[in-house]
Order: C-alpha cells, then sequence, then structure tokens
C-alpha cells in the first residue's frame, strides 16, 4: 500500500543535503544523458551508412577482369583477363545459385560519357549494353515506359531506356520522350523507357545519367564484337553471395586459365558481404556503447552508494530510535533502498529527458543529405531498458548501505553522537 508519510520523509531527507545530493545525482544524470546520445548517434550513423546502401541488391555480386599475377600452364604473369559471350554459357553451365545473370559493356572507357542528341539539344552521357536481368540485379526504376526485354535482344532492335537526367536535359519539361528518336554517336534509337536509379550521392546521378540500350545490339551497332565488359549476378535467397563470388571465379578461372590461387586476376563486390560486414560492425559500436555507458552509470551508482553510507553514519542515532521502537530491520533496509532508488531515479530520468531533447534539436539540424550520418533518435524499447536499468542500479547502490543500517544494534546507535 501507499505510505504518502514513507516518501516524503524520503524526499526532506534528500533536501537537507541539498549540495550533496546533487553532486551525487549529475553523476547518474551524466551517464544515463551520455548513453541516450551515443545509442542515438550510433543509431543515426548506421541509418545513415544503410540508406548509402539502399539502392543495392543485398544479394549481388560484381566481377571483372583484371591482371594475373601468377604464371600457369605456361602463361606467364601480367596477362589481361578479358571477358567474352563465351563466359555466360560457362557461368551458367558451372555455377548454380544464380537468380539473375546480367552481362555488361560500357561505351567508351570507365564513367566517359558519349555524344547523345535530340534535336538541338546535346550532352553528354554513359551509354551501356544490358540484359534485360539487369533490373533484377541494380533495383532500376521505370518511370514510363519499359526496360529492354527478350524480344529487343533476339531482334537487336535500336531502342534504348534513358535515365532521368538524361530526359531532364534533353527533352523539354512535361514532354514525353518514349516513342521518340534520339542519336548515339550518329545512331537514331527509340526511346522506349525513361528509368531513375534507386543509389544515393554519386552513383544515383551516374545513373541517372545513363542510357541503356540492348546487350546483342550493342555489339554490332559499336562493333564491340564479343567482348564483355563485366558480369552483374543476383543470387538466390538461399545462397550466400560470399560462396556465388567464389563460384563464380572458380568458373572464370577454368575458362581464361588462371591459376586458382591467383586472387589479382579478377575483381569483384559483393554487396552481400559490405551488408554483413557492416551489420556486423554496427552491432560491435552498440556492444561498446552500452559497455561504456554501464561503466559511467556503475561509477555514478558507486558515488550514490558512498553518499548513503555517509548519510547511515550521520542517521545512526535516528535508526537507533527506529529500532528501539519496534522497527524491523526489514523496515530500515526498504527505508535506506527507497532513498537511493529515488535519487538515482530522479537523477536518471532526468538524464534521458535531457539526451532525447538533445537528441531532437540535434535532428532537425540533420538534413536528408548529411552524408552518413543521418537523424540521431532512440528507439522507446532502449529508453524502457535504461530505465530498468536505473533501476537496478540504484536498488544496488543502496543495498551495501542498507544492511550497514539494519545491522546497527539500538543501544550503540543511542550512544552515538
Amino acid at each position: 500500500m501507499f505510505d504518502l508519510d514513507k516518501w516524503q520523509e524520503v524526499l526532506h531527507t534528500l533536501r537537507r543535503n541539498k549540495l550533496r545530493t546533487v553532486l551525487t545525482a549529475a553523476g547518474v544524470l551524466w551517464g544515463i544523458f551520455m548513453l541516450v546520445l551515443m545509442l542515438g548517434f550510433g543509431n543515426g550513423l548506421e541509418r545513415g551508412v544503410m540508406q548509402n546502401m539502399v539502392g543495392f541488391v543485398s544479394n549481388s555480386v560484381y566481377v571483372w577482369g583484371q591482371r594475373t599475377s601468377k604464371p600457369y600452364q605456361g602463361l606467364g604473369p601480367g596477362r589481361r583477363i578479358r571477358f567474352s559471350t563465351l563466359d555466360i554459357a560457362a557461368i551458367e553451365s558451372s555455377v548454380s545459385g544464380i537468380s539473375a545473370l546480367a552481362p555488361r559493356n560500357q561505351l567508351g572507357g570507365w564513367q566517359e560519357g558519349n555524344n547523345v542528341s535530340f534535336g538541338t539539344k546535346t550532352g553528354n552521357f554513359g551509354v551501356m549494353g544490358d540484359y534485360p536481368e539487369l533490373v533484377e540485379v541494380d533495383n532500376i526504376e521505370i518511370l514510363s515506359g519499359r526496360f529492354i526485354n527478350h524480344s529487343d535482344m533476339a531482334d537487336q532492335r535500336k531502342v534504348v531506356v534513358i535515365g532521368q537526367h538524361v530526359r531532364e536535359v534533353l527533352f523539354e519539361p512535361g514532354q514525353s520522350p518514349v516513342g521518340e528518336y534520339i542519336k548515339i554517336r550518329g545512331v537514331f534509337f527509340r526511346v522506349v523507357g525513361v528509368q531513375r536509379s534507386s543509389l544515393p550521392g554519386q552513383e544515383g546521378e551516374r545513373g541517372n545519367s545513363t542510357l541503356y540500350v540492348p546487350f546483342s545490339t550493342f555489339q554490332v551497332v559499336f562493333n564491340n564484337g564479343n567482348r564483355v565488359g563485366w558480369f552483374a549476378v543476383a543470387a538466390h535467397p538461399d545462397v550466400r553471395g560470399e560462396e556465388l563470388e567464389a563460384a563464380m571465379r572458380r568458373a572464370l578461372s577454368v575458362t581464361h586459365r588462371v591459376h586458382p590461387d591467383d586472387a589479382q586476376a579478377f575483381g569483384s563486390y559483393n554487396a552481400a558481404e559490405k551488408f554483413n560486414r557492416m551489420q556486423r560492425l554496427f552491432a560491435g559500436v552498440k556492444v561498446f556503447i552500452w559497455f561504456v555507458s554501464i561503466a559511467t552509470l556503475m561509477a555514478g551508482a558507486l558515488g550514490v552508494s558512498n553518499i548513503m553510507l555517509i548519510s547511515v553514519k550521520e542517521r545512526t542515532r535516528e535508526i537507533g530510535v527506529r529500532k528501539t521502537l519496534g522497527a524491523t530491520p526489514g523496515a530500515i533496509v526498504w527505508m535506506i533502498l527507497q532513498e537511493a532508488i529515488v535519487l538515482t531515479a530522479l537523477a536518471g530520468y532526468l538524464g534521458l529527458f535531457v539526451g532525447v531533447v538533445t537528441l531532437e534539436g540535434v535532428a532537425s539540424l540533420v538534413s536528408s543529405d548529411s552524408g552518413p550520418l543521418a537523424a540521431p533518435s532512440i528507439d522507446f524499447n532502449v529508453a524502457l531498458i535504461a530505465a530498468g536499468v536505473l533501476i537496478v542500479l540504484g536498488a544496488a547502490a543502496g543495498l551495501a548501505p542498507a544492511r550497514h543500517a539494519a545491522q546497527i544494534r539500538p543501544v550503540v546507535a543511542l550512544r552515538a553522537e
């Protein structure tokens, strides 16, 4: 049952030594404030990094040719690996777990633009030769029209899908480019769709400034022969990206006569591995944050325990009188625990409030394009856990002083000065 007199007595005891109470509470307040602040900024950093990866399919793998570093089967090191359409059949026959295989070619060099025009307007954009399966690997969003399909590939149609930025440069506002003809290096292509890249930052800008033509058309029109620039692959949901990447390397090593231990012959990017690495990193960061914050809170709780011991010593005569009048050891223990819990809880909740207000203030200043840091925030469940930790620490802080008070003999206590 709620006893108002006991709670008034607890508050009176805390007010009686205001400076000591404030200095003791400051340690607990600082600990919970730092916990909230570090968790909030940790969550903001995690969300910001993950937002920068949102356009990548988490099970996608990219493989390209480089130079060999080891001799093998009579071939010396330093040999340039160049993919061809023959590698497509080799991959399909020997690599399992592929849900989408998209060989890719690029017109010109890496990040090199090409002259593209419509009417009197001209721009410099990237031009890619792609398979329809690319939409399953690169998460391309079609704004209007469609993406290239297998009929375009079979008939080697001169069709093109343009990026959002390409439409803004070459066409008037409100004008639909679908069905219009644009010129790429002097060759006319009919626009069948407009796409927007889901990638953030420079990658997204590059994707929005790119044109996609059927792979087979690209080979013929731009005299690309049977060359393949690189492979973009999506794995089945039940296949790990690392396994698919290793299988791709093994298959290509056989077709290109590359030493099995040559790690330099092929370059690769594994989105799944990067996702997993980031998740492990942030899990470790959260463990570190909780460790540091709990250590800080324990230091504050130790200060509370010391202050309660001093309080018990100062109130030795009072405790003796209480015992003489019939107070049980349990009642004495509960009285001291109440004071410790109230002091810890009040300081902790004040620190929690200040921390949340600080996070909200910072969140209002952080824009959506603030790089790797998104708006910091703390989960409500974490706040509840912090509240539980405070209660436990408050009880632990008062336990030793309470046991000491319960062991005081009334006769000794009444003689104390």
